[in-house]
């Protein structure tokens, strides 16, 4: 918020960006930026990263998210999940594996109840979990060396696999030096960009915030990049157990579909007022889902991500049949259909059973 021509989001939102520039004066001028071959900056220093470190901590933190951790090295990056007992994602974080511990890093509105939950579950663990006093800054594009005093400040530097649709790479320096070590940055060939520009191109790599996009009965297949599959880890790993909620990621891996999908938007940018995160989607009448983030993205328009029953969404399989008209109040809204994930295969178990029954 010190840079040039910074300012704040000026409506409510759901999404994490409290306290953070919004934008630097052309947030779509700052967008394509990154499109050009510009590496661009974006403080999400609004993320709260908490620290867990002891002797106990890998198998700590194994027992109790989505992600396998007992077994990584410093240097592992990932995505990782707190599920209830029905498998209902709770929170959503991205951890690093340090020398030191582990640092998990989530939004200003998760933080709280995420940071009690681990502190009550330490009982007789050895293990520490403090707030560390870190700030966020993502790197957007095909980056240069970082400056040397930015690699020395930084207490971890993680690229992010999720993110197919644009190179993206995390700092995390203490907050004391964010100014300094944004100025390193510029100084090195980055360009500022606000938060819009990192929200489009988060809607762009299909990556929902909880708060804007999901909503209280979300489970992890709803999202299909985060089931690690091959050599994309997402944040649920599908060979480990022991964790809350693991029951039901094993059915809907093993016997079916979720019933939701999150899918990427094009919104008809000629409606007098675009929809609210949060309203409902109707096909026919009827709800088949919610929207959530909603943005303008420099080069496809409004966009937005969607949380829409299967039964509502184009078939793949059937690339001539006509797809199901979508509306958000006013406005129309169409599935992009490179949203819609591949084939999803045969269910090995739903095939096992398949068998059983003479089919």
């Amino acid at each position: 918020m010190q840079l040039p021509g910074a300012a704040a989001v000026q409506d409510d939102t759901l999404i994490d960006s409290q306290g953070v520039a919004w934008h630097y004066g052309d947030p779509l001028v700052e967008q394509r930026a990154l499109h050009l071959d510009t590496p661009v900056l974006v403080d999400r220093s609004q993320r709260r990263v908490i620290s867990v470190v002891g002797p106990d901590a890998p198998e700590f933190l194994n027992n109790l998210l989505s992600q396998k951790l007992d077994t990584v090295d410093p240097g592992y990056s990932a995505a990782a999940l707190d599920l209830d007992i029905q498998g209902r994602i709770l929170h959503y974080s991205d951890v690093v594996r340090t020398d030191d511990g582990f640092y998990l890093d989530t939004t200003a509105a998760e933080f709280e109840s995420f940071f009690k939950f681990l502190t009550m579950m330490i009982f007789w663990s050895k293990v520490e979990v403090t707030e560390a006093d870190l700030a966020i800054v993502s790197l957007l594009g095909t980056l240069p060396e970082l400056p040397t005093k930015v690699q020395e400040a930084a207490a971890f530097v993680r690229k992010v696999e999720n993110w197919t649709e644009t190179p993206r790479t995390d700092i995390a320096v203490p907050r004391e030096q964010l100014r300094e070590m944004a100025q390193e940055l510029i100084d090195a060939g980055f360009k500022p960009a606000g938060l819009m520009a990192y929200t489009a191109e988060r809607v762009r790599n299909l990556e929902p915030e909880r708060a804007a996009d999901l909503d209280d009965k979300s489970i992890a297949h709803e999202i299909p990049h985060w089931i690690g599959r091959g050599e994309l880890q997402g944040a649920v790993h599908l060979e480990k157990g022991c964790y809350r909620g693991q029951e039901t990621i094993a059915r809907v891996e093993n016997l079916g579909r979720s019933p939701r999908l999150v899918v990427r938007l094009y919104l008809d940018g000629s409606v007098p007022e675009m929809p609210e995160t949060g309203a409902d989607i109707t096909s026919g009448g009827r709800r088949v889902g919610r929207v959530g983030t909603i943005i303008d993205d420099f080069e496809l328009g409004p966009i937005a991500l969607g949380l829409i029953k299967r039964s509502a969404l184009p078939k793949p399989d059937k690339p001539d049949s006509e797809a199901p008209e979508l509306l958000i109040g006013e406005c129309a809204a169409t599935v992009d259909d490179d949203s819609l994930p591949a084939d999803e295969g045969v269910k090995l178990g739903r095939s096992a059973i398949d068998k059983l029954r003479g089919r």
